[in-house]
């Protein structure tokens, strides 16, 4: 092949942090073991028909997908860092508990993302004879090389594939623990589909600027809880979850469109928290729509209260987002008018 062709074709790299993907089944021994990705085309062989090359580099020592932690994000970010230059785009393998989390979070830590990066992984271990990983892997890998007439990356932000959808990353959740269909985006359409054609809905793709420098950010502020509301709730609970010592930011999970009880205490207690710099931010506990503030009688007093105004963000992007912001040292004063805005296409 000849160095022009060699040129054009997408660089990929292919990045393993752990979770069931990762594993296939020794059928001598009936037991999982850690899957080769060095070997991924001896292993993968129908990859040779993708119009790409690719590279793997795995974390040193896999974690299961409930281990990750924020340290684990930097770690991911330092390495599409660092191959940011050299390669065309970056498939994220890993653990599907707390992918939605994950891939939100590296969204929010790419400022002005020019390449894809896209999230996936499995119900089932990649060597089980009914797996979802193949198909997942390859479809990633394929979206990731994808290019448009000009010779540029059709998507230029963060995905999570699976099950034949692309969704942007932070508006997923997940909601299936047996069925292969284990995310849903309930608050935006998906990106991208695949069936006997690989579709891009690309009215919906974020666009990017060439011309503006991709930052990483890679502080991170983990001092939040998510306060989810319940009937009966105490106000003993409450106040312990807002006393935390060294309490940065709140994700209270509310009814409905943003509804909380109007008991005297319970907007004592959240005002009092405010005043003390805790930044609290109203989401939905309902799988789809979002927050409006003001609605009713029982949101109109978080609204007084300066709480941040969620929308239709998801908990995990609500998290993640949260993590970033506070990263950022924002002045109070600023803060919830920055959360409140659409910063990656998380939220209306």
């Amino acid at each position: 092949m000849s160095s022009d062709k060699m040129a054009n074709i997408p660089n990929i790299l292919l990045i393993y942090t752990g979770g069931t993907i990762g594993m296939i089944k020794d059928y001598e021994s009936d037991v999982l073991k850690p899957f080769d990705f060095q070997n991924i085309y001896e292993n993968i062989p129908e990859l040779k028909q993708l119009n790409c090359t690719i590279e793997t580099v795995s974390f040193k020592d896999p974690i299961d997908s409930s281990n990750m932690n924020t340290d684990y994000w930097v770690q991911i970010i330092d390495i599409i860092e660092n191959n940011y230059d050299s390669k065309d785009g970056f498939v994220v393998l890993t653990g599907s508990d707390t992918m939605s989390y994950t891939a939100s979070a590296i969204s929010f830590m790419i400022e002005n993302l020019t390449k894809p990066v896209i999230f996936t992984g499995s119900q089932l271990p990649i060597g089980d004879l009914r797996t979802d990983a193949k198909e997942n892997l390859i479809t990633a890998i394929q979206i990731a090389s994808s290019k448009n007439e000009k010779g540029q990356p059709v998507v230029t932000e963060v995905g999570l594939y699976f099950e034949y959808k692309l969704y942007r990353a932070n508006r997923t959740t997940k909601i299936n623990a047996e069925q292969f269909e284990a995310f849903t985006s309930p608050n935006y359409p998906s990106i991208a589909e695949s069936g006997v054609h690989l579709k891009f809905n690309e009215s919906l793709l974020l666009k990017s600027s060439l011309k503006k420098k991709t930052i990483f950010r890679k502080h991170l502020e983990d001092s939040i809880v998510i306060l989810k509301l319940f009937p009966g709730i105490t106000k003993k609970t409450v106040q312990s979850m807002l006393n935390v010592p060294n309490l940065k930011g709140v994700v209270l999970e509310t009814y409905g469109s943003g509804n909380a009880p109007t008991v005297a205490w319970f907007e004592e207690l959240l005002k009092d928290a405010v005043k003390k710099g805790i930044h609290i931010v109203d989401v939905s506990q309902c799988v789809g729509g979002g927050v409006m503030l003001g609605l009713y009688e029982t949101s109109n007093h978080l609204k007084n209260i300066g709480v941040i105004d969620g929308k239709d963000i998801t908990t995990e992007s609500a998290v993640a987002k949260l993590m970033y912001l506070l990263g950022e040292n924002i002045s109070k004063k600023k803060f919830k008018n920055v959360f409140e805005k659409q910063l990656r296409g998380e939220m209306r």
